[in-house]
């Protein structure tokens, strides 16, 4: 790490301090030389020069800690923690203030240290362990006079500390020299406050600014910096100096702490060779974060490009890494997916656009009383929108802002309530994977708590409430909510139309942020890829999307799934971030009974990726080892678990203890599968992509390869698949009984759910269907006789209604419950022997 300490400033030309060159460095020479000639070094010394010793800086010092061998005014130390950066200001110091001896005279009556805060003077420059104090010797360390600020040196020398922060209080002391310490503030939040502290877990200095969360925040760091050049930058504050051609600070020589010579991005992200790579996040480094735009400014250029200058942006606060703009017509065109992902509205004021961040919108309390009625509308208009038109999961694609800058995709979810919509967008920004999660969160909040709106009338005079402000209503209870407004409309009253928000809604996530990953290069091979549509198997996965089971060796770091409704325009539809293990039967495997442990001949797979592994009963009844065996269709899938797994061969496994038909897919259950079916272990490893509801039992198109490579690489394989949405079929009925009453004949049946059905404290299990509904079929020789739906798990096949349908020896009667959404599910069958 390169960082750059900006230390003495010499007020007037002199030449170096260093009174004898050939001291210079001494102890690396010496340590380098013959062990006669250290012998002969050291016996030479009386015991005052070796007292002396240790305290003679210029003998032990680096080259680069010792001042310039000629006539200088700023000397700048470039070098990172550990190079010597404050005892070289510290050693300079004490050359300029002490003389020959004690009591004597030096060159400099009076210094100026000058830091960030007076804190950082103090406790670095002065108490540090490379301070000033440190580095006296006994008879000349100087006596810190805490009230007053300042070190004095017993022959009169005066050092005064001074925080950059109060500039004027260095004007009148004719200073004779000043060590300056480094500009520069760690990007965490609130790092102003003690520009010097820095996050490290092998530094005993590790530690957060007062009052900081820890949280990263880049755009501090920029204002910081921002705020110190344009101060300086300003002449009434920087004027030119009268002894020599220049301003009083030179800001073309002022170097910000710390830039890194290491090369972007392999630093940070290349954990392998640089361990300090993770304390990059909220670190000092400028590496990787010039590029860094402010909101405002770029919200600004976007307008100005199509001369739009009524506009007023300098209260947007935030930063963008990467911003891609195609062709617009309008500047709202192109600032719609920034408002969308960094949460502000633009708002119209006195003939002036405004833009606004929504967290910073005013608030306005509005009473019941204040209410009234309009031109026949309600007092006040509440709307909730059905909960079928909630969104359950927000998948956001963007590109990596560290790192590969390769396409991601940032997914939040309400788990086990029930909702599975979800909505994905392409954001054209570039963002870290806490950013892109952060901004996930908040969308799907915000259309969460968005399902309630409201409208009702102001009288005139309340023209303080303006479209995007916050009406706080109270109720008669005295409960307050808050909704920001959409819409006013001036018709006598002021009607206003606005939704409901929450505060909370903006306060940055618990998101970690990490390192971008920079993976080995590896070679684009084809994945092998399976498209599986399973039913749910823990209960919040979202129903109606299928999973993709992806492998390939090399693994390329990230497996692309892009998809398109033709062969064209296809988009990013999700990134698979593991692969999975995938195999092929060995031997084959009859049918058996679903939910008893099968104890016959092992089933023997080959598998490839980690080896499975044995567990116990307990276990696999707890979720453990879990599997899929399918004909490499979309939804031809039994699940079933296994407890016994023993290495047999190279990949090669006996699977025994099995349990069949897991997760209602009893009713798949075929006589065979032959030896060459597929197995996938479903284990973490295959991933739901984004499937419209709409889109289920339609084909589309889908490209599956690396996620470093584009779409249209040889290495990407086509598929056309479409999906019923297994997850939404209901399971079928269990103990499907007939017997006769009198000449009818009476069925009935126990039905199953598959949302929440595991619990032993339920009476009974939950319905997880808009409505209790079946099908009933009667069929002979293939031929379906009579279908029926029914209410009620039971039915009276009549005398009557047999006579009808005609039925002479053997027929089949099968039950399936009805979802609304998916239509029958799975069948349970009985032979009623005529």
């Amino acid at each position: 790490m390169n960082t750059a300490e900006s230390v003495p400033v010499e007020l007037e030309n002199t030449p170096s301090t260093l009174e004898q060159p050939e001291l210079r460095s001494g102890a690396a020479l010496i340590a380098s030389a013959p062990r006669a000639v250290q012998d002969a070094f050291l016996d030479g010394l009386s015991e005052q020069e070796m007292s002396a010793l240790p305290f003679l800086f210029d003998f032990w010092a680096h080259p680069h800690q010792l001042p310039p061998q000629v006539d200088w005014r700023s000397w700048v130390i470039m070098g990172g923690r550990g190079a010597g950066k404050t005892r070289a200001g510290a050693e300079w110091v004490r050359m300029m203030v002490e003389g020959n001896m004690p009591g004597d005279a030096g060159r400099a009556r009076r210094v100026a240290l000058v830091g960030e805060t007076f804190d950082q003077v103090r406790d670095v420059m002065i108490f540090g362990d490379s301070g000033i104090l440190a580095c006296s010797p006994p008879d000349r360390r100087p006596e810190w006079q805490a009230t007053r600020r300042r070190l004095v040196w017993p022959n009169g020398a005066v050092a005064e500390a001074h925080s950059a922060s109060s500039p004027e209080h260095m004007r009148g002391p004719q200073f004779d020299a000043a060590w300056v310490d480094e500009i520069g503030c760690a990007a965490i939040n609130k790092a102003p406050n003690e520009p010097n502290k820095f996050l490290d877990p092998k530094s005993s200095e590790s530690a957060i600014p007062h009052f900081s969360s820890g949280k990263r925040d880049d755009y501090v760091q920029m204002q910081y910096l921002r705020a110190y050049y344009g101060f300086f930058g300003e002449s009434e504050n920087n004027p030119e100096s009268s002894l020599y051609d220049g301003p009083m600070v030179d800001m073309s020589r002022a170097f910000v702490w710390a830039w890194d010579a290491r090369p972007w991005p392999n630093f940070p992200s290349d954990l392998s060779i640089w361990s300090d790579g993770q304390n990059h996040v909220t670190g000092h480094w400028l590496t990787g974060r010039t590029s860094v735009m402010p909101l405002a400014h770029v919200v600004g250029e976007i307008c100005e490009s199509v001369s739009f200058i009524d506009y007023d942006a300098t209260n947007l606060h935030g930063i963008v890494r990467g911003f891609s703009v195609a062709d617009f017509d309008t500047p709202r065109a192109a600032l719609q997916p920034l408002m969308i992902a960094l949460g502000f509205d633009a708002i119209e004021r006195g003939g002036k656009i405004v833009f606004q961040t929504r967290k910073d919108a005013s608030e306005h309390g509005v009473s019941d009383a204040e209410l009234v009625v309009n031109s026949g509308d309600a007092t006040l208009e509440k709307v909730r929108a059905p909960m079928a038109e909630v969104v359950g999961e927000v998948r956001l694609g963007y590109v990596e802002a560290e790192g590969e800058f390769v396409a991601r995709i940032a997914d939040a979810r309400f788990p086990h309530d029930g909702t599975s919509d979800v909505t994905q967008n392409e954001l054209p920004l570039a963002l870290t994977e806490a950013e892109a999660t952060t901004i996930a969160e908040r969308w799907l909040s915000e259309a969460r708590v968005s399902r309630d709106a409201v409208s009702f009338s102001l009288p005139p005079s309340r023209s303080d409430l303006r479209a995007g402000d916050l009406a706080e209503l109270t109720d008669a209870r005295g409960d307050t909510t808050l909704y920001r407004v959409d819409r006013i409309e001036d018709r006598g009253a002021r009607r206003i139309e606005a939704v409901r928000v929450e505060r909370h809604i903006y306060t940055p996530s618990e998101a970690v942020e990490t390192v971008g990953e920079v993976r080995p290069f590896a070679v684009p091979v084809p994945v092998v890829a399976q498209f599986m549509d399973l039913p749910l198997l823990k209960g919040d996965e979202v129903a109606h999307a299928p999973y993709v089971a992806a492998f390939a060796r090399p693994w390329p770091g990230g497996v692309a799934v892009y998809g398109s409704s033709e062969d064209s325009g296809y988009d990013l539809n999700s990134v698979i971030e593991q692969p999975s293990r995938i195999g092929v039967l060995e031997t084959p495997l009859l049918a058996a009974k679903a939910g008893i442990w099968q104890r016959g001949e092992p089933l023997r797979v080959k598998i490839s990726g980690a080896p499975l592994s044995s567990v116990t009963r307990e276990a696999v009844l707890n979720g453990t080892n879990v599997a899929a065996i399918g004909d490499g269709s979309s939804d031809n899938w039994e699940i079933i678990q296994f407890a016994q797994a023993n290495l047999v061969g190279t990949d090669m496994f006996d699977l025994s203890d099995l349990l069949r038909g897991q997760a209602g897919s009893d009713g798949l259950i075929p006589e065979l599968w032959p030896a060459g079916s597929r197995i996938v272990m479903l284990d973490g490893g295959p991933a739901q992509i984004t499937a419209q509801l709409s889109n289920r039992g339609l084909a589309r198109h889908y490209r599956i390869g690396p996620s470093l490579r584009p779409y249209d690489d040889p290495s990407y394989r086509y598929y056309v698949e479409a999906f019923q949405g297994i997850g939404l079929r209901p399971y079928a009925p269990t103990r499907l009984k007939a017997h006769n009453t009198g000449s009818d004949l009476a069925l009935s049946w126990i039905r199953r759910t598959r949302i929440d059905g595991d619990s032993w404290a339920s009476v009974e299990v939950p319905l997880g269907e808009e409505v209790e509904r079946y099908l009933v079929r009667i069929s002979q020789g293939g031929s379906v006789k009579r279908e029926i739906e029914t209410a009620t798990p039971s039915w009276i096949y009549s005398s009557a209604a047999q006579a009808a349908d005609g039925l002479t020896g053997p027929y089949d009667i099968e039950v399936a419950q009805v979802s609304l959404r998916f239509g029958p599910g799975l069948f349970s069958r009985i032979e009623i022997n005529g």
